[in-house]
């Protein structure tokens, strides 16, 4: 009875420190460096892309499920895994399987964004 609740908190604790590990990376870049934002999460879903295109970051999603994949690197494995997929189709199905494995999760980020814009009213940030 108490096993089936264990692997269940066992799964989440695997994503808990995989993703806050992959968090705290970023957090040490961030305070250590001088890089803007946008070039860290740049370097982050091409870091996922690069792992995923060695067959690494396969491994790691499979070991830590969500702590994985809900990263922005996991955004990168994400593309890159639908890439890998389209290229048996060819090269034209390389690019097209990349856009298509994330489609659904870019479409949400629009739509969800929208209809936050339509709520909320915006304004600058004061210093």
């Amino acid at each position: 009875m108490f096993g089936q609740y264990f692997d269940i908190l066992f799964m989440f604790l695997k994503a808990f420190l995989v993703g806050g590990a992959i968090c705290m990376i970023a957090q040490i870049v961030i305070n250590f460096t001088d890089l803007t934002a946008g070039k860290i999460l740049v370097i982050f879903m091409l870091s996922g892309v690069v792992l995923q295109g060695l067959g690494l970051y396969q491994y790691l999603v499979e070991f830590a499920g969500a702590g994985a994949t809900v990263p922005i690197s996991g955004f990168g494995y994400l593309l890159a895994n639908g890439a890998i997929k389209g290229a048996q189709k060819g090269l034209f199905g390389a690019f097209t399987g990349a856009l298509s494995s994330a489609s659904a999760g870019v479409s949400a980020a629009v739509v969800f964004s929208f209809l936050m814009a339509m709520i909320f009213k915006s304004r600058s940030k004061k210093n």
